[in-house]
């Protein structure tokens, strides 16, 4: 089946494979870690309470069965073994049935996950790394050759997260046109990693050649995935330098590494050749079934890609939006809108009843700027999903509606699970009398300010956040009182 076979891309398809397989091994880490605080039986936004106000339709999810931490924790151990499995190549070693089932109830677990996780899971890189996961199943095992067809879905996938994202800042904000959005997007962007402060402080013409490499990356090179060879393979390339270079300028999650899976896909095994000794081994046929499995796919997102490509040529481009409950076929985009100031929520706490100006100590987070002093970390490709919910939050209180004050509250309690999510507790787990957040306005410190200083960032106090609160003293052990105490400290 000459049509249907793809025997240049044998090692492309052992990259993908095994990249995918150990981002979705982060994500699964990262579940396990922090959904039951987040989302669990006393997490911030119950996932057992989002269930029963919802249907299988609007959420499908294995949780339907019944949902517990523990039941959370299973199924992401059981994600978490078939991805490391996936990684060293023991599914990809059996039947094709085999490798198809892996990707599949990996796929399943993680989607389970996502359409119970509220806002917590409402990034675009979720339903990136589903549909990138769904495409998996389809590569066949490592007896065959890669099916000609899903390395094309692999690089339509790769097209519309740049092309998507290139229309949405060309039609967002007008700093993308005149090209000064990075002048601001380095030091305001949701989570600075150690380089970015040095990215921020370059000259503001390199800053102008950023703005338009982003333009060739994300609306030229896309085009060119659909061209012969070298072509193809040459604007992969482009691309995934684009989001390597993202990738040491900032934290995104795993934003970048799924996009640079993607475009895995146009780089031929000759590709990697150049550097690498490589020989194609002897392919087996493969199976009638399989053949009629993927050739039905590849008609299925031929069908569900008239939404996104509707959205993609429409005048109100969505970003980062699924068109349905699956997570397959969706639409990307990012920064159609770059803010210019950054703010930052700072949570404080007091022992005391009746609180000086002193007397409250701040919660230090693991990813978000905080300590001007910290330099900040690098954390991608995990995710830390309270911290960038408080980089939203400082955009607008809007965005911090429903698990904010649950936040607090769990503060308040010295809940213990609340309490690894962040870097520092100033009470070591006992419990404080009041908690206040007030808003600051971060800015880098300059080149002198940061040798006199160490510091990376200067702030000044911008207004209160949430004014102190406190337990009622009836509710002090009630884990899900909704009543509080709001008077000014």
């Amino acid at each position: 089946m000459d049509w249907f076979s793809a025997p240049d891309y044998w090692f492309t398809r052992a990259v993908i494979e095994r990249s995918l397989a150990l981002v979705y091994l982060i994500a699964f880490v990262a579940a396990i870690h922090q959904f039951p605080a987040l989302l669990g039986d006393r997490g911030l936004m119950p996932a057992r309470r989002y269930l029963k106000a919802t249907t299988l339709s609007q959420a499908p999810s294995l949780f339907r069965l019944g949902y517990s931490d523990r039941a959370l924790i299973g199924l992401s151990g059981i994600g978490t073994a078939l991805a490391a499995a996936t990684i060293v190549g023991l599914p990809q070693s059996g039947p094709t049935w085999v490798s198809m089932a892996t990707w599949f109830v990996m796929w399943l677990i993680y989607l389970s996950i996502v359409n119970v996780g509220q806002t917590f899971y409402a990034f675009g890189w979720e339903s990136l790394l589903l549909e990138t996961g769904f495409l998996a199943i389809f590569l066949g095992d490592d007896r065959i050759a890669p099916p000609w067809l899903v390395i094309l879905l692999f690089r339509w996938l790769a097209f519309r997260v740049e092309f998507g994202a290139g229309l949405i800042k060309i039609r967002g904000d007008q700093c993308w046109r005149d090209l000064t959005c990075l002048d601001y997007h380095h030091e305001t962007q949701p989570m600075p990693n150690p380089l970015s402060w040095y990215f921020h402080r370059l000259p503001r013409r390199l800053h102008r050649a950023e703005v338009l490499g982003n333009y060739v990356a994300q609306l030229v090179a896309p085009i060119g995935l659909f061209l012969p060879q070298p072509i193809a393979g040459i604007c992969g390339a482009i691309m995934i330098g684009t989001q390597a270079y993202l990738i040491v300028s900032g934290n995104y999650a795993w934003l970048n590494a799924i996009t640079i899976v993607a475009a895995f896909a146009a780089l031929p095994d000759a590709a990697y050749g150049l550097i690498l000794p490589l020989s194609t081994p002897p392919a087996a046929e493969p199976s009638i079934w399989f053949v009629g499995l993927v050739v039905g796919f590849t008609v299925l997102v031929g069908v569900l890609s008239y939404w996104p490509v509707r959205n993609l040529i429409g005048s109100r481009q969505l970003m980062n939006y699924s068109f349905n409950q699956l997570h397959l076929v969706n639409t990307y985009g990012a920064f159609g809108s770059v803010t210019r100031d950054r703010y930052e929520v700072v949570v404080e706490g007091t022992g005391v009843d009746n609180p000086r100006g002193d007397d409250w100590r701040e919660y230090e987070f693991i990813g978000k700027p905080g300590d001007p002093k910290r330099r900040p970390p690098q954390i991608a490709p995990y995710h830390l999903r309270l911290d960038w919910l408080m980089w939203f939050a400082a955009l607008s209180p809007g965005y911090a509606s429903g698990w904010f004050l649950p936040f607090c509250q769990r503060l308040l309690e010295g809940d213990r699970q609340i309490r690894r999510l962040i870097r520092r507790d100033p009470f070591d787990g006992a419990r404080p009398a009041w908690v206040r957040a007030r808003l600051y306005l971060y800015r880098y410190t300059t080149w002198r300010e940061r040798r006199e200083t160490g510091a990376w960032w200067k702030r000044e106090l911008a207004g209160e956040f949430l004014r102190p609160i406190r337990l009622e003293p009836a509710d002090a052990t009630e884990a899900y009182s909704d009543r509080w105490d709001a008077r000014v400290a």
